[in-house]
C-alpha cells in the first residue's frame, strides 16, 4: 500500500503502518549518524537537553556528499541502522517516532520500536543522488565540527521508503526472506 505522511508524526499514524508499506514522507526530518549519536547519548549522560527535541521525530542516518551547485544537498543515501543500535533504544523512548537506514536492527531496538509505537523505514542504498533530489532544504542545527556527521535539518517532499519494522514488530526482512525461501 502507497501512503503519503506528514512528518514529524503521531504515534497514531504510526500505528497505522505496516511492514511492506510504501511511503512518501514530506516534512522535517533530521540526520545523524554514529559521531552525532554518540554526542547525543554523552549530552544525556552528563543531564544535559539534546540539540533536538525529538517528539515524534524522524531521524535519517545519513552523511551526505558535498552539494553540487544550486543544490540544498549533494547525494544523500541511508547508512547501514545496526551502527546507531546502541543508541536507538534509549532515543526511542525519549521519544522519538521513527528511523530511515538500511539493513537490519537488533532485537533490542525492535523491542523499544514496539514498547514506543514507533517504526523503522529504509531507504534503498545506492539511490543517494536520486533521494537527493526529495531534499528542498538541508541545514545544520548541531556539531558543525562533525562535518558530514553533523546533524541537520531536512525539509523533505515525498521521500520514498519501506516500512520495515512496524509498531507490532513486525519485520519486513524475515517475512519476506520466508516468503521467498520455500
Amino acid at each position: 500500500m502507497n501512503q503519503n505522511i506528514q512528518v514529524p508524526m503521531s504515534k497514531e499514524t504510526a500505528r497505522q503502518l505496516h511492514a511492506g508499506d510504501y511511503v512518501y514522507l514530506s516534512g522535517t526530518i533530521y540526520t545523524a549518524r554514529d559521531a552525532a549519536h554518540k554526542r547525543m547519548k554523552e549530552a544525556l549522560d552528563r543531564g544535559e537537553s539534546l540539540p533536538v527535541d525529538l517528539n515524534g521525530i524522524v531521524i535519517y542516518y545519513m552523511g551526505p556528499s558535498p552539494a553540487r551547485e544550486g543544490r540544498p544537498i549533494g547525494a544523500a543515501g541511508p547508512t547501514t541502522a545496526s551502527r546507531m543500535d546502541k543508541y536507538t533504544p534509549e532515543l526511542l523512548d525519549l521519544g522519538m517516532g521513527a528511523m530511515i537506514g538500511k539493513g537490519k536492527r537488533s532485537r533490542s531496538v525492535i523491542d523499544a520500536i514496539i514498547r514506543n509505537g514507533a517504526v523503522y523505514f529504509a531507504a534503498v542504498g545506492g539511490a543517494g543522488a536520486l533521494l537527493s533530489k526529495r531534499i528542498l532544504k538541508s541545514e545544520v542545527v548541531a556539531y558543525d565540527d562533525l562535518g558530514t556527521e553533523a546533524i541537520r535539518r531536512l525539509e523533505i517532499e515525498n521521500f520514498p521508503v519501506i516500512v520495515v519494522v512496524d509498531s507490532e514488530g513486525n519485520n519486513l526482512y524475515d517475512t519476506a526472506a520466508e516468503k521467498y525461501a520455500g
